[in-house]
């Protein structure tokens, strides 16, 4: 199996198995965390999170749309250990109409159930994070990049 393939086995199965990251923002030279909940799509290409407009993290991706997004997937070995893929997803957002993409809503609601009320309210909206790379991290010294544009061609 190529490199490539195997890559894009990794990401799969780490958005498939993980709802969470971390998305690093940057606003005025300071960079900021925030936790998300995260439903992938277009093969991979994009992942979909749901804020409200009035955080940090918004007011950030309103001056700075690029962002790094970090998604942990810890699996247990047989032996016991705790063993991890890690992903960093390096692109930009854009901010998602609700009302145009209906389709989007309720597939990140699927994902994320608990979110209803959340997502429901009238400050909150869908960002959708464009990948143009990722990192998959393997162990310590064991990292490997892959564009976008590769995972189409696998």
């Amino acid at each position: 199996m190529n490199m490539q393939r195997k890559l894009k086995e990794y990401i799969g199965a780490v958005l498939k198995t993980s709802g969470f990251a971390v998305l690093a923002t940057e606003g005025n030279g300071q960079p900021h965390a925030s936790l998300i909940a995260i439903t992938p799509f277009e093969n991979f290409r994009q992942i979909i999170f749901a804020t409200y407009r009035n955080t940090l993290k918004y007011r950030n991706l309103s001056h700075n749309n690029k962002v790094a997004v970090l998604i942990e997937s810890g699996v247990i070995n047989i032996n016991g250990l705790k063993q991890s893929v890690v992903l960093t997803i390096i692109g930009h957002t854009q901010e998602i109409n609700i009302a145009g993409n209906e389709a989007t809503y309720q597939a990140h609601l699927k994902q994320h159930p608990e979110m209803e009320s959340y997502m429901l309210s009238s400050d909150c909206v869908l960002i959708r994070v464009i990948a143009q790379s990722y990192q998959v991290v393997y162990g310590i010294d064991d990292i490997r990049w892959i564009t976008a544009d590769d995972l189409d061609s696998t």
